[in-house]
């Protein structure tokens, strides 16, 4: 299974968490890339995990700049899973988060995700992440590796 996580980080939270998803995964079968650095998706990716921190209630444009340029429908067989780096304040939630609206704009591209979006919660904007995000982190991506399997 070819997995690769594609990511926008800000201050190092959401690299974090992709490295930690990544950790759920055979080393030989995960990449783990920034979106400024992607410009296609291997035809043999089985799944492509996709993930930015919240900003103004919403991905990066790195991130969105990459969801607009990269064909993820051409591979039919290709599942994704997204998730973000947040704040857990109501003030945040309100304005809503990047997994949900990069869910919505895959939707619109016509690809239904894997797993509901999922978020990690950083202590303020720049970090750190919160106590037991990261190991939250590679419990997710042991249930995305198991998922796939069994999909």
């Amino acid at each position: 299974m070819k997995t690769i996580i594609v990511y926008d980080s800000m201050y190092g939270n959401t690299v974090k968490v992709a490295n930690a998803i990544a950790g759920a995964f055979p080393a030989s079968d995960v990449q783990v890339q920034r979106a400024v650095e992607t410009s296609s998706i291997a035809q043999d990716t089985n799944l492509i995990i996709i993930g930015s921190p919240t900003q103004a209630g919403r991905q990066t444009k790195t991130l969105q700049d990459f969801l607009d340029k990269v064909s993820l429908s051409s591979n039919n067989i290709i599942k994704v899973a997204v998730f973000d780096t947040r704040l857990s304040t109501k003030l945040v939630g309100i304005f809503g988060y990047a997994a949900d609206k990069i869910a919505g704009s895959l939707k619109k591209k016509g690809i239904t995700l894997l797993v509901p979006p999922e978020g990690f919660i950083v202590k303020s904007a720049k970090g750190p992440l919160k106590e037991g995000e990261l190991e939250r982190a590679t419990g997710w991506g042991k249930y995305l590796a198991n998922k796939i399997n069994n999909h």
